[in-house]
Protein backbone atom coordinates (compact mmCIF):
# COMPACT_ATOMS: atom_id res chain seq x y z
CA UNK A 1 0.00 0.00 0.00
CA UNK A 2 1.20 3.08 -0.58
CA UNK A 3 2.14 5.92 1.45
CA UNK A 4 0.09 9.62 0.99
CA UNK A 5 3.38 10.82 0.46
CA UNK A 6 3.86 8.21 -2.36
CA UNK A 7 0.47 8.37 -4.15
CA UNK A 8 -0.54 12.32 -3.78
CA UNK A 9 2.57 14.23 -3.12
CA UNK A 10 5.27 12.32 -5.81
CA UNK A 11 2.63 12.41 -8.24
CA UNK A 12 2.55 16.06 -8.54
CA UNK A 13 6.23 15.79 -10.20
CA UNK A 14 5.25 16.54 -13.68
CA UNK A 15 2.75 19.34 -13.03
CA UNK A 16 5.65 20.91 -10.54
CA UNK A 17 7.84 20.88 -13.13
CA UNK A 18 6.08 22.38 -15.86
CA UNK A 19 5.26 25.24 -13.17
CA UNK A 20 9.03 25.48 -12.55
CA UNK A 21 10.32 25.13 -16.06
CA UNK A 22 7.44 28.06 -17.05
CA UNK A 23 8.78 30.69 -14.25
CA UNK A 24 12.42 29.40 -14.71
CA UNK A 25 13.26 28.49 -18.53
CA UNK A 26 15.74 25.73 -17.88
CA UNK A 27 15.40 22.04 -17.91
CA UNK A 28 18.19 21.27 -14.68
CA UNK A 29 16.86 24.02 -12.67
CA UNK A 30 13.38 23.36 -12.85
CA UNK A 31 14.50 19.83 -12.04
CA UNK A 32 16.30 21.42 -8.89
CA UNK A 33 13.49 23.30 -7.94
CA UNK A 34 11.33 20.55 -8.32
CA UNK A 35 13.34 18.00 -6.03
CA UNK A 36 14.19 20.67 -3.54
CA UNK A 37 10.44 21.20 -2.79
CA UNK A 38 9.86 17.77 -2.68
CA UNK A 39 12.41 17.39 -0.08
CA UNK A 40 11.08 19.67 2.17
CA UNK A 41 7.86 18.29 2.16
CA UNK A 42 8.95 15.01 2.59
CA UNK A 43 10.70 16.32 5.84
CA UNK A 44 7.03 17.86 6.26
CA UNK A 45 5.31 14.81 5.18
CA UNK A 46 3.13 14.25 8.87
CA UNK A 47 2.10 18.27 8.98
CA UNK A 48 1.56 18.10 4.79
CA UNK A 49 -1.30 15.07 5.59
CA UNK A 50 -3.34 16.62 7.58
CA UNK A 51 -3.56 19.76 5.33
CA UNK A 52 -6.33 21.35 3.59
CA UNK A 53 -4.15 22.32 0.64
CA UNK A 54 -1.46 20.24 0.57
CA UNK A 55 -1.21 20.71 -3.61
CA UNK A 56 -1.23 24.57 -3.26
CA UNK A 57 1.26 24.26 -0.11
CA UNK A 58 3.61 22.43 -3.05
CA UNK A 59 2.36 24.94 -5.50
CA UNK A 60 3.94 27.68 -3.44
CA UNK A 61 7.14 25.55 -2.44
CA UNK A 62 8.36 25.14 -6.16
CA UNK A 63 7.37 28.76 -6.89
CA UNK A 64 9.30 29.93 -4.01
CA UNK A 65 11.83 27.73 -5.23
CA UNK A 66 11.93 28.91 -8.04
CA UNK A 67 12.01 32.55 -7.17
CA UNK A 68 14.79 31.63 -4.96
CA UNK A 69 16.95 30.21 -8.04
CA UNK A 70 16.22 33.30 -10.07
CA UNK A 71 17.50 36.04 -7.20
CA UNK A 72 20.53 34.15 -6.97
CA UNK A 73 21.04 34.49 -10.75
CA UNK A 74 19.17 37.87 -11.29
CA UNK A 75 17.66 36.99 -14.18
CA UNK A 76 13.78 37.79 -14.70
CA UNK A 77 12.75 35.84 -18.55
CA UNK A 78 9.06 36.40 -19.96
CA UNK A 79 7.74 34.11 -22.20
CA UNK A 80 8.43 35.63 -25.63
CA UNK A 81 7.75 33.01 -28.46
CA UNK A 82 6.65 29.31 -29.07
CA UNK A 83 10.21 28.25 -28.69
CA UNK A 84 10.22 29.80 -24.92
CA UNK A 85 6.90 27.24 -23.75
CA UNK A 86 8.19 24.66 -21.32
CA UNK A 87 9.92 21.36 -22.57
CA UNK A 88 7.99 18.81 -20.79
CA UNK A 89 9.00 15.52 -19.35
CA UNK A 90 8.73 12.80 -22.00
CA UNK A 91 5.74 10.81 -19.84
CA UNK A 92 4.10 14.03 -19.82
CA UNK A 93 4.64 15.47 -23.33
CA UNK A 94 3.12 12.49 -24.59
CA UNK A 95 -0.57 13.56 -23.00
CA UNK A 96 -0.35 16.72 -24.89
CA UNK A 97 -2.63 17.54 -27.79
CA UNK A 98 -2.42 19.84 -30.44
CA UNK A 99 -5.08 21.87 -29.24
CA UNK A 100 -2.91 22.38 -26.30
CA UNK A 101 -0.32 23.34 -27.94
CA UNK A 102 -2.10 25.78 -29.91
CA UNK A 103 -3.29 27.06 -26.44
CA UNK A 104 0.04 27.72 -25.15
CA UNK A 105 0.53 29.86 -28.85
CA UNK A 106 -2.09 31.54 -27.66
CA UNK A 107 -1.13 32.15 -24.06
CA UNK A 108 2.18 34.43 -24.80
CA UNK A 109 -0.58 37.03 -26.26
CA UNK A 110 -2.46 37.21 -22.55
CA UNK A 111 -1.66 39.59 -19.94
CA UNK A 112 0.67 37.69 -17.13
CA UNK A 113 -1.70 37.37 -14.54
CA UNK A 114 -4.42 35.99 -16.78
CA UNK A 115 -1.35 33.32 -18.35
CA UNK A 116 -0.76 32.02 -14.72
CA UNK A 117 -4.19 31.94 -13.93
CA UNK A 118 -4.97 29.89 -16.90
CA UNK A 119 -2.26 27.90 -16.88
CA UNK A 120 -2.74 26.82 -13.15
CA UNK A 121 -6.36 26.16 -13.94
CA UNK A 122 -6.73 25.06 -17.42
CA UNK A 123 -3.74 23.41 -17.90
CA UNK A 124 -2.56 21.86 -14.34
CA UNK A 125 -6.06 21.50 -13.23
CA UNK A 126 -6.12 23.40 -9.63
CA UNK A 127 -9.14 24.63 -8.05
CA UNK A 128 -9.77 28.41 -7.86
CA UNK A 129 -9.22 28.46 -4.44
CA UNK A 130 -5.80 26.59 -4.38
CA UNK A 131 -4.86 29.23 -7.65
CA UNK A 132 -6.03 32.27 -5.11
CA UNK A 133 -4.53 30.76 -1.82
CA UNK A 134 -1.03 30.38 -4.52
CA UNK A 135 -1.13 34.16 -6.08
CA UNK A 136 -2.56 35.38 -2.77
CA UNK A 137 -5.38 36.89 -4.52
CA UNK A 138 -9.15 36.64 -3.86
CA UNK A 139 -10.90 33.74 -5.83
CA UNK A 140 -12.98 36.41 -7.47
CA UNK A 141 -9.75 38.28 -9.07
CA UNK A 142 -9.28 34.32 -10.07
CA UNK A 143 -12.37 34.15 -11.71
CA UNK A 144 -12.77 37.14 -13.32
CA UNK A 145 -8.92 36.74 -14.84
CA UNK A 146 -9.80 33.06 -15.90
CA UNK A 147 -13.38 34.29 -17.59
CA UNK A 148 -11.39 37.28 -19.62
CA UNK A 149 -8.53 34.80 -20.40
CA UNK A 150 -11.48 32.16 -21.91
CA UNK A 151 -13.36 35.14 -23.63
CA UNK A 152 -9.63 35.96 -25.21
CA UNK A 153 -9.43 32.61 -26.22
CA UNK A 154 -12.86 32.25 -27.57
CA UNK A 155 -12.27 34.67 -29.90
CA UNK A 156 -8.55 33.41 -30.86
CA UNK A 157 -10.20 29.99 -32.22
CA UNK A 158 -13.16 31.85 -33.89
CA UNK A 159 -10.41 33.73 -35.82
CA UNK A 160 -8.06 31.01 -36.51
CA UNK A 161 -11.21 28.88 -37.83
CA UNK A 162 -12.12 32.17 -39.94
CA UNK A 163 -8.72 32.08 -41.60
CA UNK A 164 -8.74 28.08 -42.54
CA UNK A 165 -12.06 28.79 -44.59
CA UNK A 166 -11.92 29.43 -48.23
CA UNK A 167 -14.43 31.74 -49.14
Amino acid sequence: MKTFFEAYIWSLRSKLYRMAYLWLKSRDEAEDAVQEALEKAWAQRDQLQKMENPTGWMVRVVRNQSLQKLREQRRWMVLETQDDLPEMPTDAAEDVSPALKMVFKFLKDLPEKQQEIFQLREVEGLTYEEIAEYLEISTEQVKVNLFRARKRLKSFLQEKGNHGRTS
